[in-house]
């Protein structure tokens, strides 16, 4: 199967060694994906408006390999303050309300800048 590697020409992804997304046949991961345009953080302090970035990303990423949101079947969400669970879930239901993939919300200590509030990963299935 053909690996297609999908970059947004940041640079971390060669220190790091990541791409923001893969995909081998018809699976597409989507790398742990934060709030961040630019270099700059988007909704400072607004976790609502940090998770819509997010999900507008992976619009973004999914039309480079000719798929949608609907092709989504996993989401994982990760957060440094799990109270703010209703913000991220109603942006999160903009985007999923009918397609309803499989989720995860975890709290975790801190994300990689103290101003992202969230950090986002996703798995789609295209159907062959």
């Amino acid at each position: 199967m053909q690996r297609q590697n999908y970059t947004e020409g940041s640079p971390w992804e060669p220190v790091i060694g990541y791409a923001r997304a893969v995909k081998i046949g018809n699976i597409i991961e989507i790398s742990g994906t934060t709030a961040t345009v630019n270099g700059e953080v988007v909704g400072k302090g607004d976790v609502y408006a940090q998770t819509k970035c997010i999900l507008q990303k992976f619009e973004n990423v999914l039309k480079q390999y000719g798929a949608s949101m609907n092709d989504v079947v996993r989401t994982r969400i990760f957060c440094t303050d799990i109270t703010q669970w209703e913000a991220i879930g109603k942006a999160h239901g903009e985007f999923f309300s009918e397609i309803k993939p499989t989720t995860g919300m975890y709290q975790i200590s801190k994300l990689i800048s103290d101003d992202l509030l969230v950090e986002i990963e996703a798995t789609a299935i295209l159907s062959e």
